[in-house]
């Protein structure tokens, strides 16, 4: 079963090392890993996704509580996330074939993020599914170049992993 776990930890040299560390001596696979900087400098969000079953991911969860620079550890439930994933594909295309990417960007809800003589680049976010879908209709075009980003995600509602106050709970 695929879990998506948040955690904030405080923004210092090294905690991402000892996070995928923690997940790598125990023989868990990260299937997807972002990381960013919170709305208080000191302070990054970590989004990690994993499969396993709910033995495995109470370790995980009892084993980053243990590391020192580890605020908070939140588990997101399947039937309250919002998750996305962002994907900037660069298409082989000629002018000819432009309308027909373009038709695909419209109908998927992406957008050409850029233009030249030989390429196009169309940008999505949405949830897997979507980029999967998206990702199939442009198999029939050669594809340049294609980065993903790792999944990120929020609890819908008015939960946080943060008080009001804007402190860890």
């Amino acid at each position: 079963m695929e879990h998506i776990i948040a955690i904030l930890v405080e923004n210092n040299a090294g905690v991402l090392s000892r996070v995928s560390g923690l997940f790598s001596r125990r023989g868990y696979n990260i299937r997807s890993l972002a990381v960013g900087e919170t709305d208080d400098v000191r302070i990054s969000r970590i989004t990690v996704v994993v499969n396993g079953d709910e033995q495995i991911l109470s370790q995980i969860e009892k084993q980053l509580n243990k590391l020192v620079e580890v605020i908070k550890v939140q588990v997101i439930p399947k039937d309250t996330r919002l998750a996305r994933e962002l994907v900037l594909a660069k298409v082989s295309c000629r002018p000819e074939n432009r309308s027909e990417l373009i038709s695909i960007a419209d109908v998927t809800g992406a957008r050409v993020a850029d233009v030249s003589a030989a390429t196009m680049t169309l940008e999505i976010s949405g949830n897997r599914g979507a980029i999967d879908s998206f990702l199939a209709l442009l198999s029939p075009f050669s594809i340049a170049e294609i980065v993903r980003t790792g999944t990120i995600a929020l609890r819908r509602g008015a939960e946080t992993i943060v008080s009001e106050d804007g402190v860890p709970e």
